[in-house]
């Protein structure tokens, strides 16, 4: 009998690190399974200027590799439902993600199956591969310099915000799951640090106050909030549980949690994000340009097209409002 061996990922850019790992993941069974993104699951995950190569080309390209047995593609941002489907022997990532970050891991070990982390090969990066490209593309096309701190922030500011009119979209989806979470009689959960932690407790806060209509208040908690519970958490446990142990003690099957990171790689709002799924929680996502680890994990996520801590947190807010707004709308009469 065999041993199926599966790994997932966009593979929008293929290089010697993706088929460097691809061999080591084969070698640990007799068939190896691919799973990949479709082009409308890559674009919630890196942004709507992504993937540059179709699911097509893509899939045929991984099935040129001699490792490489049979490629599947899945339409949601995980590849959960997929594993569950396939059963696999054995579960891989690669390097840079941590066995609890893993989707299907507790999944996979519960049927008997073995979960694998696999170092990346060094000097092999598919965003390091972008980044070089897009660098070069903006040297190129810099006409002029704007003078002055101010004018370039500000530039800085309308560039991006001009461009959020391409994840209307997805702001749109979700606020329907803010709505349909508190219309089903479920809470609201939020977590993220820093700038992250001010922009949870502020939608908290409009969330169980108001926005601008008169509404009932809804149910809605900042896990950044209390500062006992936050440093007992950070001094029993460690910092990265500070969020993902108020989600164990606090949410029930249907609620939702709204995670914020900046850069996408947050500890402790990854591990948030794990805990709420295990508790059956939908999961919104907030992040920048770079945030394809909490994309990756989430239901739905917020890319927003920009990678200064500075210009996402701006817009973050800006969605926040935007939410709600919409439930104003929705919850009028209520």
């Amino acid at each position: 009998m065999g041993k199926l061996v599966f790994t997932n990922g966009c593979f929008d850019i293929l290089h010697a690190g993706h088929v460097d790992l691809l061999s080591r993941a084969r070698s640990l069974g007799t068939r190896l399974v691919v799973g990949i993104n479709s082009d409308a699951s890559v674009r919630k995950i890196r942004g709507e200027n992504r993937p540059f190569v179709n699911e097509k080309d893509r899939a045929a390209v991984l099935m040129g590799l001699e490792s490489v047995d049979e490629v599947r593609v899945f339409d949601e941002l995980t590849p959960e439902r997929l594993i569950e489907e396939l059963r696999p022997d054995v579960l891989v990532k690669g390097g840079d993600w941590a066995d609890s970050e893993i989707i299907g891991a507790t999944f996979v070990r519960s049927i008997g199956g073995e979960v694998h982390s696999l170092a990346l090969k060094d000097g092999y990066s598919s965003t390091r591969i972008v980044e070089e490209i897009r660098r070069e593309t903006r040297a190129d096309s810099a006409s002029h310099k704007i003078d002055g701190i101010a004018a370039a922030s500000l530039n800085q500011h309308l560039e991006t915000f001009s461009r959020l009119s391409e994840i209307l979209p997805i702001v749109e989806r979700t606020a329907e799951m803010i709505v349909n979470t508190f219309q089903g009689g479920h809470k609201v959960l939020i977590c993220g640090n820093g700038g992250s932690a001010a922009d949870a407790q502020h939608l908290a806060a409009e969330f169980v106050g108001r926005y601008e209509l008169e509404r009932k208040g809804l149910p809605a908690i900042a896990l950044t909030t209390d500062t006992s519970a936050l440093t007992a958490l950070a001094n029993d446990y460690s910092f990265e549980r500070v969020f993902a142990r108020q989600v164990e003690a606090l949410a029930l099957e249907g609620d939702l949690l709204i995670a914020i990171s900046t850069s996408g790689n947050s500890p402790n709002v990854v591990a948030a994000v794990m805990a709420a799924r295990d508790f059956g929680c939908t999961v919104i996502g907030m992040t920048g340009a770079k945030g394809k680890k909490l994309a990756s994990l989430c239901d739905e996520c917020i890319l927003v097209p920009a990678e200064r801590t500075a210009r996402i947190q701006e817009a973050h807010i800006t969605i926040a409002h935007i939410w709600c707004e919409i439930l104003d709308d929705r919850l009028k009469n209520s």
